[in-house]
């Protein structure tokens, strides 16, 4: 059980990816008060806690409506990954978790960024709900889809720690820095992409 939380906490941990998110959050509230920084921290880390919530309840439910079995959603979901994957390990962004250059320049001249850009799409895009649904959609019973959430959770309390201290980590690590854990963590994506693949591929051949 240990070793199977531990598993999906690290998942949602590289998809949410924090360390690149360090200075995407500097830049957006570069020249605000300390205050400022906090509070957008705080909001930003609540809006995406309570999307997880909402996609771990209803991510059945909506399968079910849609018609769309765990399978094919695990074939789907494993590509959309592997593509953010492929984005990290080249460190180049795309639809999957950025912003377009008209977003940008409206977040940059907007005063509350805690739900655009950072809550969506930064912190919870689509591959980080992409791997809520298909965590919890193959879990065995609501404790399962629970300890799934708790999970997500804690890595958006990883996630809110480490934007608080967003000016100490950047001396540290630096954006070249930054930029070779995001890669490593992109090789660590792209083979779980992969068996999320082979796992629907099988289910569906079986």
């Amino acid at each position: 059980m240990t070793e199977q939380l531990l598993k999906t906490f690290i998942i949602f941990f590289v998809v949410i990816e924090p360390v690149s998110l360090v200075p995407m959050f500097g830049a957006l509230t570069r020249g605000g008060e300390p205050g400022y920084r906090k509070k957008m921290a705080f909001k930003s880390i609540a809006i995406s806690a309570a999307i997880f919530i909402v996609f771990a309840l209803a991510g059945d439910w909506l399968l079910r409506l849609l018609g769309i079995s765990v399978s094919a959603f695990k074939i789907a979901g494993g590509i959309l990954l592997f593509l953010l994957a492929v984005d990290m390990v080249l460190a180049r962004e795309s639809g999957l978790r950025s912003t377009t250059v008209r977003e940008q320049d409206e977040a940059r001249y907007r005063e509350d960024i805690s739900v655009f850009p950072m809550a969506f799409p930064l912190i919870t895009g689509p591959g980080a709900l992409a791997t809520m649904l298909l965590l919890t959609a193959g879990a065995a019973d609501w404790i399962g889809v629970g300890l799934v959430l708790a999970m997500g959770l804690l890595a958006l309390a990883v996630t809110l720690v480490m934007l608080l201290l967003t000016q100490p980590l950047m001396r540290v690590i630096g954006v070249t820095g930054g930029s070779v854990i995001s890669r490593l963590l992109g090789v660590v994506l792209s083979a779980l992409a992969a068996q999320y693949v082979v796992d629907g591929i099988t289910e569906v051949l079986v």
